[in-house]
């Protein structure tokens, strides 16, 4: 039975006329079919739910604000009751002060309570110091989270749009300074406010740790549109001594327009995080020892190796027996990208001001850095087990010449590429131990000192075995050049030849160590290798 018009549950619709356009979009898609009608009161109760919680979350809302606003005028009444306090004593002070003094007494009281009053100024201006150092600090922590979740929010979109996101990370990080510009302040005039400045650092890494990974994942993303890495084939086909890529092979200088725009952007806010994390570094371990710690690889030359090191592996597992091939395409694509580096990277970097870095240094580390970690997990592995193979005479030979011509190999890398980096006019830099193990690859020996002891015990043999015939032959122990000297009527003695070949066998030791990249290591090698030839002769 149809209901009556005059039922006071049904109520007249109102006229399409008054809906807004959300109201009728929604109900176009939510009640366009009889099947749609049927579930009308399906589709009342969530929305009534959904009204429910919304109010629910609007009363909290109104709840927080309303204690904030609690907690700040009780605050505020507190500073006032203080200034308040403070203006009476000042003017007694002031009536106090147009009075004379009757006796030595009173001028004595008149000064304590002068002292007492400064102190109590002091302690005023320090309160509101406080209060407004707190204010200003929860403001930018807030501007801070505010745009790490607006990022978070756009990035869960479909379709986000790149330039919103890096305007908000641009927001981001304008605050992230202006807080560590503020903290360090606070740390030089008001040393005892540490736990201030912790309840920040701690709101500011979970920040960062939100942001940092969205900035790296958004620069990948970036250089895969521009089509990075380039494809290794060619490099792989041609003649490694042969200079290349060409202009057009290099991704970095085909980026033109918005693209181009969108990498300049992304690569500066990436320098400003890693610049602005160098600066926390250095506050907090202020009065440590923090030169290593501060010192970091470069972000985004890491994002520009990475994937080159990815690709260059599947060739690399082809060549285990063959390594040189190994070492000359690391060499040839570090060669072929580092011009590069200076040209287009540098400015970048000089531009976010992050001092210290050089884009030509940092590819040719990363470059080595990367081969020397596929050696130590793949090929030092491999001939440590046929070392260690005693049944078979052949396999156990054959390894450790293959060891032997390995370090070959590492050794003339390493002068290449350093030679590559002398360009940059670092040849002084290279000198020290720091820069030495950071572009050399037998760092693989600094984290595995028993694999230094077995490049010597073979280096050891092997020499051993070279200086044996000459050692047993007697004739380069006699001296055949003595001579008379005129003047004292005396035989002059000379050394024997067999010195020469030892002294030889020596110097070619300590050369090839030589470009082993700390004094402990080195100083390591030599005891182990020279020191016993020097005992047997």
């Amino acid at each position: 039975m149809a209901r009556s018009t005059d039922d006071p549950m049904t109520r007249p619709l109102p006229p399409h006329t008054s809906l807004s356009s959300h109201a009728l979009y929604f109900l176009n898609s939510n009640l366009s079919s009889r099947e749609d009608l049927d579930g009308a009161p399906t589709l009342l109760s969530e929305l009534q739910m959904q009204s429910d919680a919304l109010d629910r979350t609007l009363s909290e809302l109104n709840e927080e604000l309303q204690s904030h606003l609690t907690r700040h005028a009780s605050h505020s009444n507190r500073v006032g009751s203080l200034f308040a306090n403070v203006h009476a004593q000042l003017d007694d002070l002031r009536r106090s002060s147009t009075q004379p003094p009757s006796d030595g007494g009173s001028r004595r009281g008149m000064g304590e309570e002068l002292q007492a009053l400064a102190k109590e100024v002091a302690r005023v201006e320090t309160v509101r110091n406080y209060a407004e150092t707190v204010l200003k600090l929860d403001t930018l922590v807030g501007d801070i989270e505010d745009a790490v979740s607006s990022t978070m929010n756009r990035t869960l979109r479909r379709n986000p749009s790149t330039k919103d996101l890096q305007e908000m990370r641009a927001v981001a990080l304008r605050s992230l300074k202006l807080a560590e510009d503020l903290l360090s302040s606070v740390i030089k005039k008001h040393p005892q406010w540490v736990r201030l400045v912790s309840a920040v650092d701690h709101r500011i890494d979970r920040a960062l740790a939100i942001l940092r990974p969205q900035a790296i994942a958004d620069h990948r993303a970036l250089l895969a549109s521009l089509g990075w890495p380039p494809p290794l084939s060619t490099l792989v086909s041609t003649n490694p001594d042969m200079k290349g890529p060409s202009d057009a092979q290099n991704p970095l200088f085909t980026m033109q327009g918005e693209l181009k725009h969108q990498y300049c952007e992304s690569f500066l806010a990436l320098c400003g995080l890693q610049e602005l994390q160098r600066r926390r570094k250095s506050r907090q371990l202020e009065g440590h020892y923090k030169d290593v710690a501060l010192h970091q690889p470069l972000w985004v030359i890491e994002e520009l190796v990475n994937p080159i090191s990815i690709a260059s592996q599947r060739h690399f597992s082809k060549w285990i027996e063959k390594p040189e091939y190994i070492f000359a395409l690391v060499y040839k694509i570090t060669r072929d990208y580092v011009d590069s580096m200076d040209d287009l990277l540098q400015p970048l970097v000089d531009e976010a001001m992050l001092s210290g870095y050089s884009c030509r240094e940092e590819w040719i580390s990363a470059m080595v850095s990367s081969l020397s970690t596929y050696l130590a997990k793949e090929i030092f592995p491999k001939y440590v087990s046929q070392l260690e193979v005693e049944s078979d005479t052949g396999i156990h030979m054959q390894a450790r010449i293959s060891w032997l011509h390995l370090v070959d190999l590492m050794i003339g890398f390493d002068k290449r590429v350093q030679s590559l980096a002398a360009h940059s006019g670092m040849l002084l830099s290279l000198q020290e131990d720091d820069n030495m193990q950071r572009m050399s690859s037998l760092t693989v020996f600094c984290d595995r000192p028993d694999w230094l002891e077995l490049w010597a015990e073979i280096e050891l043999s092997d020499s051993l075995n070279k200086l044996n015939s000459q050692l047993e032959d007697g004739r380069n122990w006699i001296n055949k050049d003595q001579k008379v000297s005129l003047l004292s009527g005396q035989e002059e003695d000379k050394s024997p030849l067999i010195s020469s070949v030892v002294l030889r066998c020596l110097s070619t030791i300590i050369d090839r160590c030589r470009s082993l990249p700390s004094i402990s290591l080195r100083s390591r090698f030599v005891k182990l290798t020279a020191a016993p030839i020097i005992h047997k002769f």
